[in-house]
């Protein structure tokens, strides 16, 4: 006689959709997945796809103002904790993307702007012109200075703009400046650069940009404490890896500050310290940074340091280019097909290009938020991802949180496709946004994605895919 029992069997989880949620905390504030479907910003994709196809590059506008918006709450806030007696003054970095449609949604926002070439002032003047900021806002100019960029920033403060700050990065462009501005101009307001230390681990260092420590207090001594035409206003601080809870960052950040104190006992006109940019975004689904932490402890420390000199505290400039306008951008991709090199490597070949469309994948190794788009019930395989120029570098092979990438099977009914998200700053100005493209593999259509009064989201073709036509007359054909 046999004794017969019932087992039950705990179904295998072994779906896309399983991967995701016995990795990360699933679903998240900007992602989760319904009928199959990734939805970003509450937006199913698939119905984007559908109406665009790919590859394609997205726009999220109000993404940045809520990233804009939050970093200002957060400084205000850290202030007000503190009982800070400066101000706070955000400033968005036009290198990281110069489209018209993301420099008019961060301007809704009263915000300032930095530039770091001469045809950054024509795009401020062009801005000016169309009535969406005006010559009080403030214009902090930053980078090596060739002739142009100086002779385009003596016009805009001989023509009245009373809030343009050069950030003075090496010894020579004081005078080559001063030379250029008329004899009734405004008085100039200018910055320093510190040169700050770079990490024990880079190739070298010291930054190229600024001047060292040890040189800005005699500087200010010999060229502007008398000088009749400029005032120093403003330290200019940045560091190249980031704003981090490292003990370099608070190191190099200390040392700014004390410089700061130093020079302020000696000039009554410096009233800003401006500590640069390099606020993280999400570059994984596991991403963690508290950053009211962060911008909590930088304001602390600033009024600390000030408060034990008997100084006043200054007033605070940040410059956030990727903070600003990273998280709002995504580029999505479809699987062609597959190609099995060996034993062990499975390739999925995407219909564009990784060195084109997404550069930093490339060039410094950077690592997005990568997921599909559909078939989340698919049982899922590791693979690598290629692209489609002629080159060995153009691929993806990882993500931030382990050495492989994972992705649903394929399957010859649906086609499945795949999104990186946060791709906002700086890839076009990297690539070259409609240039010669590698390969000339065409640059992908571009979509902008708003919101309407009534919270209904809805899009607009900014750009259509580059055409044949069009490479070959930048060649010459």
């Amino acid at each position: 006689m046999y004794l017969c029992t019932h087992i039950q069997v705990t179904p295998m989880k072994n779906h896309y959709l399983d991967l995701i949620e016995q990795t990360f905390e699933w679903p998240q504030e900007e992602f989760y997945v319904e009928n199959e479907i990734l939805h970003w910003h509450d937006i199913p994709l698939m119905e984007i796809i559908k109406q665009y196809g790919t590859p394609l590059k997205v726009t999220y506008l109000p993404k940045i103002t809520s990233n804009i918006q939050r970093a200002k709450r957060m400084f205000n806030v850290a202030m007000a904790k503190v009982d800070y007696q400066g101000s706070y003054h955000f400033c968005y970095c036009t290198k990281s993307s110069h489209f018209s449609f993301v420099l008019e949604e961060a301007l809704k926002n009263n915000i300032h702007l930095e530039t770091s070439s001469a045809f950054d002032i024509n795009l401020i003047e062009t801005l000016h012109e169309e009535g969406k900021i005006s010559k009080d806002h403030y214009v902090v100019c930053n980078g090596y200075k060739r002739a142009q960029y100086l002779e385009n920033i003596a016009r805009l403060v001989n023509d009245g703009w009373v809030n343009v700050i050069p950030v003075l990065d090496n010894r020579e462009e004081l005078t080559l400046l001063a030379e250029q501005l008329e004899p009734n101009a405004p008085k100039l307001k200018v910055g320093i650069r510190i040169a700050s230390e770079e990490e024990p681990k880079f190739e070298f260092y010291t930054s190229r940009l600024g001047l060292g420590y040890k040189e800005v207090l005699s500087y200010y001594e010999r060229h502007l404490a008398d000088n009749a035409h400029v005032e120093l206003y403003m330290l200019h601080f940045f560091i190249n890896t980031g704003i981090n809870d490292t003990a370099y960052y608070w190191n190099e950040l200390l040392k700014c500050v004390n410089l700061y104190i130093e020079l302020k006992k000696v000039c009554p006109t410096l009233s800003a310290l401006n500590i640069g940019g390099g606020f993280p975004i999400k570059n994984s689904l596991n991403f963690e940074y508290d950053y009211d932490y962060m911008a909590g402890e930088i304001i602390a420390q600033i009024k600390a340091k000030c408060n034990a000199a008997g100084i006043t505290e200054p007033d605070i400039f940040t410059e956030f280019g990727s903070f600003t306008v990273g998280e709002s951008g995504a580029t999505f991709y479809s699987i062609m097909g597959e190609k099995k090199q060996n034993d062990r490597e499975k390739w999925y070949m995407i219909d564009s290009s990784f060195m084109t469309t997404l550069p930093d994948a490339w060039a410094i190794n950077k690592r997005f938020v990568m997921m599909a788009i559909n078939r989340w019930e698919s049982n899922y395989e590791r693979v690598l991802l290629g692209g489609l120029t002629c080159d060995s570098d153009d691929y993806y092979n990882s993500e931030q949180h382990s050495n492989a990438i994972f992705l649903p099977k394929l399957d010859k009914e649906e086609p499945l496709y795949i999104g990186f998200f946060n791709t906002g700053a700086y890839q076009e100005s990297i690539s070259g946004y409609g240039g010669i493209q590698h390969c000339l593999i065409p640059a992908p259509k571009h979509v902008v994605i708003d919101r309407d009064a009534d919270g209904e989201w809805f899009t607009r073709l900014f750009a259509k895919e580059q055409s044949y036509k069009s490479m070959l007359k930048i060649l010459g054909y």
